[in-house]
């Protein structure tokens, strides 16, 4: 089984279907019914004009959700490192009024000139970047002076409950490979990250948990990920434990920890 992180990134990301698994259980299972696209959608300033760069768009999810927002004088232009993601994004925003538009880009390189964007997204992405520490400085770059870095990431204590079960039949996956690297930039340790690089810096969370009341879905969601190679029997007595404390306690209660950090006032 290949375990080199970088490998284990592409394959996770080379299109949606592993993206899909996991927004099914929070789609089904989340208390909060506003949404989380609805949400973070909110927390924008944008202006009328504004020209805004998404890194690491995925297949678009956040632009389909908030179809009805996007303001006709926006320029949009979606990016992501994965070829695949970024054709599934270009395939269903190309429905919409105002289409953005769309580039494979590295965001340790971004190809935008100097002080040329009012807003930078960096959705649940900055945690895969080999080096943050220039992907950030590049984004300040790009960004006008009255610009802002919106980043969502994940709290240290997301979805523990799900990682304590996987590590409880695979101890040697260890809580850290779950996921790889989504502890390297967390809304506890992100903001001391973020602030060589902007002045201005405040995190914004979202109240929000899983009730899960079945058993398959929240396999779905283990599957997704690196912890897809568990051994049959591993897998077995995941869902066993699973299943029993769903049948004990009606449903598993699943704490989230997630939000967005808003930075501005970029330092050059």
């Amino acid at each position: 089984m290949p375990t080199d992180a970088n490998y284990l990134l592409k394959e996770q990301y080379r299109d949606s279907v592993n993206l899909d698994a996991r927004a099914q259980l929070h789609a089904r299972f989340s208390t909060n019914r506003s949404g989380w696209f609805r949400w973070l959608f909110e927390r924008l300033e944008l202006s009328p004009s504004a020209r805004v760069l998404e890194l690491g768009c995925g297949p678009g999810w956040l632009w389909w959700e908030n179809r009805d927002r996007i303001a006709p004088g926006w320029q949009v232009t979606l990016t992501d490192f994965s070829p695949g993601m970024l054709d599934e994004a270009r395939k269903s925003l190309s429905r919409l009024e105002h289409p953005p538009s769309f580039a494979c880009v590295d965001a340790q390189a971004i190809p935008f000139p100097d002080a040329s964007c009012d807003a930078v997204l960096a959705n649940f992405m900055l945690y895969h970047v080999p080096d943050r520490d220039r992907a950030l400085a590049e984004i300040a770059r790009v960004l006008k002076p009255t610009g802002c870095l919106y980043a969502a990431t994940n709290g240290v204590q997301n979805l523990l409950e799900i990682d304590e079960l996987v590590v409880s039949v695979a101890p040697e996956i260890g809580r850290a490979g779950v996921f790889v690297h989504v502890h390297e930039f967390t809304l506890e340790n992100g903001a001391q990250q973020l602030l060589p690089h902007f002045s201005d810096v405040c995190a914004c969370w979202y109240d929000d948990a899983l009730v899960v009341s079945e058993v398959e879905p929240l396999i779905a969601y283990v599957l997704s990920g690196p912890a897809a190679h568990l051994r049959d029997e591993q897998l077995a007595r995941l869902r066993q434990m699973v299943a029993t404390k769903i049948a004990e306690q009606g449903a598993l209660r699943i704490r989230k920890a997630t939000g967005v950090f808003r930075a501005r006032q970029p330092k050059r």
